[in-house]
């Protein structure tokens, strides 16, 4: 039986509807400018805020809401849980149905097999591990239980709410020594896979690093290398420049900062659109509002809105173009490609898949795949999947190496763990929010698929759920609407608020390092970084 809605307290019924149509002018449309629309005045808004998101009280170090607003469903109806597994089962409603069985060359070059599940022609495949990177800078909570309603404030985040770089730095080469080279503490220890960078490793294979997650893939793994080797070369830069002593502090600070400004300028405004990022930066934050220094992880972006990312995860990738050069030409040789997930490679000391935890000469990335390097190497590039609500099947059964040290191992479901984690949380519907903003509203008939499990979803929907289906709504290029708010605002609050961030301490700044052609512009993007730290296909010769 179909539960009393708890979001919004009236029968959908009785609103005013939105249409498609309706619902794009409303939140602006094209992908420039989806999200970016007129909220509620302040002094409305500030009614559903928590003192915390208001500025008014602190606790960075634990995580925290940015609304005052009740749960999306009675969270006291015991088959709650079970309706929630439902809906992220595999072979269910979210589960994109991608023909696994046809491999993973074939699911990377014939976009018919992932009929359900298209690219996304404004993303390349390497923007999902950024994405995924930058998450684990900001976040990590290894206390909550799935599905176990917990007390954000009571919960500490084990990462800096701040971009910076704590995931790959640690606490520095005196408190976290094991990360660094003992014959050069400025620069961290990379090591050999065979014939590219890899991080360094145990005997079991485990990583050495800051935090462990960033090993949960090939591609994350090989983009934490990357920064480890960004960081070396930008030690040698400023010795070269004549510094002298140590040059660990002002090399963390321009890798910091440069990254600071490749996710303002160039990461974010994939992820919500540039018309919200501008209007973020010229009209204030509304909702996500701590005190300067204060600023603390939300649960709406960290179990909810920043979870879109997942929707953008391919079946499979092409690692390198040639890293396998003995392998077997049938399935992609010498390229290396492999499902992001595969079951088939649990046990195998050089899975077939892309999980992370393992050492072998082909197990390295070849970035021009992943970003675009122009020229030639454009031919290379590959697109990651549009946010919707169709989540690539192999993520419906997850390597025990791709959760999370210190967390709940079952279930492997990402959507489920994902659902679950809605009521962990309490978090308000997508519904009520929306309401709560001034934001046109995405009400039941956008949500017809979750009339089958009651608890009055259509209307007052899980907003991790929510988020995916208002980008679908617009084309699925980018965020829109509550989505876009929530992840733009935290993301330039964390930027703006925290003491390491250049918006917070030299604002006009400028980046200093070269890109790409080698040329000082006064930009910096992904390409450049990578090049910087010669892991870009020209440094390679492959």
């Amino acid at each position: 039986m179909e539960q009393k809605q708890t979001g919004t307290g009236q029968d959908s019924n009785a609103r005013a509807r939105i249409s498609r149509r309706g619902f794009l002018a409303g939140v602006g449309a094209g992908v420039g400018a989806a999200g970016a629309l007129a909220l509620r005045p302040a002094e409305a808004i500030a009614e559903v805020l928590t003192p915390r998101a208001a500025g008014l009280a602190t606790s960075p170090d634990h995580f925290g809401r940015i609304f005052n607003l009740p749960p999306f469903a009675d969270l006291a109806v015991p088959d709650l849980p079970a309706a929630l597994r439902a809906i992220g089962a595999p072979g269910g409603l979210l589960d994109a149905k991608d023909a696994l069985d046809q491999g993973p060359v074939l699911l990377l070059t014939n976009p018919a097999l992932s009929a359900n599940n298209p690219d996304n022609p404004n993303h390349t495949a390497g923007t999902t591990f950024m994405g995924q990177f930058l998450d684990h800078d900001i976040t990590f909570d290894q206390t909550s239980k799935l599905g176990v309603i917990t007390e954000p404030t009571t919960t500490p985040n084990q990462r800096t709410p701040a971009f910076d770089l704590d995931s790959v730095y640690g606490g520095g080469p005196t408190v976290t020594p094991a990360l660094y080279d003992p014959a050069d503490t400025d620069k961290f220890v990379v090591e050999s896979g065979g014939l590219f960078e890899d991080l360094p490793r145990r005997a079991d294979n485990s990583a050495i690093i800051a935090d462990p997650r960033n090993d949960e893939n090939l591609i994350l793994g090989g983009l934490h290398a990357a920064f480890l080797l960004f960081h070396n070369h930008v030690v040698d830069l400023l010795r070269s420049q004549g510094q002298t002593g140590s040059v660990f502090a002002p090399a963390q600070q321009l890798v910091r900062w440069h990254y600071q400004w490749m996710i303002l300028h160039e990461f974010l405004p994939l992820f919500v659109g540039q018309a919200v990022v501008n209007d973020i930066l010229t009209n204030g934050r509304k909702v996500y509002r701590p005190a300067a220094g204060q600023q603390f992880m939300p649960v709406e972006f960290q179990g909810a809105a920043y979870r879109f990312g997942h929707s953008m995860v391919r079946p499979s990738y092409r690692a390198n173009l040639a890293g396998d050069p003995g392998g077997n030409p049938a399935t992609g040789a010498p390229a290396f490609f492999g499902l992001i997930f595969d079951s088939a490679g649990n046990g195998q000391a050089d899975p077939v898949d892309l999980r992370g935890g393992a050492r072998a000469p082909r197990r390295f990335i070849g970035w021009q795949t992943f970003f675009d390097f122009g020229g030639s190497f454009t031919t290379a590039l590959r697109h990651n999947k549009l946010i919707d609500t169709h989540i690539s099947s192999p993520l419906f059964n997850l390597p025990i190496g791709a959760i999370a040290p210190g967390t709940e191992q079952a279930p492997l479901v990402l959507p489920q763990r994902n659902l679950l984690r809605q009521m962990t949380w309490s978090i308000p519907s997508g519904q009520i929010i929306a309401q709560a903003l001034g934001i046109p509203v995405l009400w039941a008939e956008h949500f017809p698929e979750l009339q089958q499990f009651g608890h009055g979803l259509p209307s007052s929907t899980p907003l991790w759920y929510y988020v995916l289906r208002e980008a679908e709504t617009v084309g699925g290029q980018t965020l829109a609407g509550v989505g876009a708010r929530i992840v733009g605002e935290v993301f330039i609050g964390l930027l703006q608020l925290a003491s390491t961030s250049y918006l917070a301490t030299n604002p006009t700044w400028r980046p200093t390092l070269p890109q790409q052609s080698g040329a000082v512009t006064g930009d910096f993007r992904m390409v450049d970084l990578l090049t910087f730290a010669k892991v870009d296909p020209t440094s390679r010769g492959q």
